[in-house]
């Protein structure tokens, strides 16, 4: 993607700011790495100036912290090296930072991408709650792998996860079989697409699931007491003022509610503050303020306007308009890395060798919707099962890709 920025869109090498795990010599992509670069180029840009993004690698999702759903009823979130997530809420106050008069263009080839940028409008794809209600896919009969059934045993999931508990893998394919039985196919393609053989190499998802992650974090931490409420809390407890700023707002929410309530009955009141957060962060943070009073300082600076920005980002009433988002697959999909025959150790990600395939052949002359559309037909006659999204203003839609 580096020399396509250079040879086909005229960047300049000294523009661009390489971070990969894979050489010790390169700034690595921590999170705080990762933040810092994207900081810097969106607070450098200047009047017509054309920014780009490229994220290649693992990607998970988190449940939201009440069941108070986003546009997708999950945090979708990028795995830095250090496995300090940044989230989709970050990525939104990048791109509403971006100057009046620039563009910024995000191409996430990880898993959950879908979505990965709060509030953008999805022009191709079906991961947010917002499309399949303007679908209609709310009816049963609609024929949709998100209709009615579908989505509230989804909405289900996320509200019994948000409250702590783990829903086991295994009940999860139960309750698709039953229910959601056209999806199986699809599912069954999805999963036996790790590790494959295919005719031009081999194939594996980016994916890190929620259980993978937490058994990740027991082991960087050494406790074995993590599970789904208290990932935002370990990543805090990890990282500190280096955190996501969604997860020091929850930090500093629940803070001040302790400060407020004191963390005894009267926490039933406006609506119900235990069940809201979750008893699980109520009874870490109480602990860690015992042990240490100046504990939820970094997370003090950080702004709450409201409550709905600490649960599902910041409200609709601000538009992110000048960001695209191109996505390798939906919110609940996964994307897949692929590696030529007989080199297993050169993978790369098939959605941005896609991306690159059809600039070639379209020698760049292809807008941001065409190129999604063609690599999604590419992916699907190479066997892969993901399905590319697009979330951008109308403005957009039309417009070249990058510049």
């Amino acid at each position: 993607m580096n020399n396509c920025l250079i040879e086909r869109y005229g960047f300049s090498d000294n523009d661009i700011t390489v971070l990969i795990d894979t050489d010790p010599s390169c700034i690595q992509p921590t999170g705080k790495n990762i933040r810092s670069a994207i900081k810097k180029m969106v607070r450098s840009a200047e009047l017509g100036d054309a920014l780009f993004i490229h994220y290649s690698g693992h990607g998970t999702r988190l449940p939201a912290e009440t069941g108070e759903a986003d546009d997708t009823g999950y945090d979708e979130c990028i795995v830095p090296c250090d496995m300090n997530l940044i989230i989709d809420d970050d990525f939104r106050e990048f791109v509403k930072e971006v100057p009046e008069g620039c563009r910024i263009t995000i191409v996430a080839d990880s898993c959950h991408s879908g979505g990965l940028i709060r509030d953008a409008k999805e022009q191709i794809g079906d991961s947010t709650n917002t499309k399949i209600q303007e679908q209609g896919n709310y009816h049963q009969d609609s024929g949709s792998s998100f209709g009615f059934r579908r989505f509230l045993l989804q909405r289900m999931e996320q509200e019994i996860e948000s409250r702590g508990i783990h829903i086991p893998s295994a009940f999860r394919h139960r309750r698709r079989r039953h229910h959601e039985e056209e999806d199986k196919e699809e599912e069954e393609e999805e999963d036996d697409e790790e590790g494959r053989d295919m005719e031009d190499g081999t194939v594996k998802n980016r994916s890190l699931p929620l259980s993978t992650l937490i058994e990740m974090l027991k082991q960087k931490t050494g406790k074995d007491d993590i599970d789904v409420g208290k990932v935002r809390l370990t990543l805090f407890d990890i990282f500190k003022e280096d955190a996501s700023p969604k997860v020091k707002k929850f930090i500093k929410f629940v803070f001040n509610k302790l400060q407020h309530h004191g963390g005894g009955e009267s926490e039933k009141q406006e609506g119900g503050f235990s069940e809201m957060v979750g008893s699980l962060a109520i009874k870490f943070l109480k602990q860690k303020l015992n042990e240490n009073e100046e504990y939820a300082e970094p997370a003090m600076e950080t702004n709450v306007a409201n409550n709905q920005e600490v649960y599902a980002g910041a409200g609709k009433d601000s538009v992110v308009g000048g960001g695209i988002l191109m996505s390798g697959c939906q919110s609940d999909q996964k994307s897949a890395d692929a590696s030529p025959p007989g080199n297993p150790g050169k993978a790369y990600g098939a959605f941005s060798n896609a991306i690159q395939l059809i600039i070639q052949e379209t020698d760049a002359q292809v807008t941001n919707q065409e190129l999604v559309l063609k690599a999604t037909k590419l992916l699907k006659s190479q066997g892969f099962a993901q399905e590319p999204g697009l979330y951008c203003s109308d403005h957009h839609l039309h417009r070249t890709f990058v510049c």
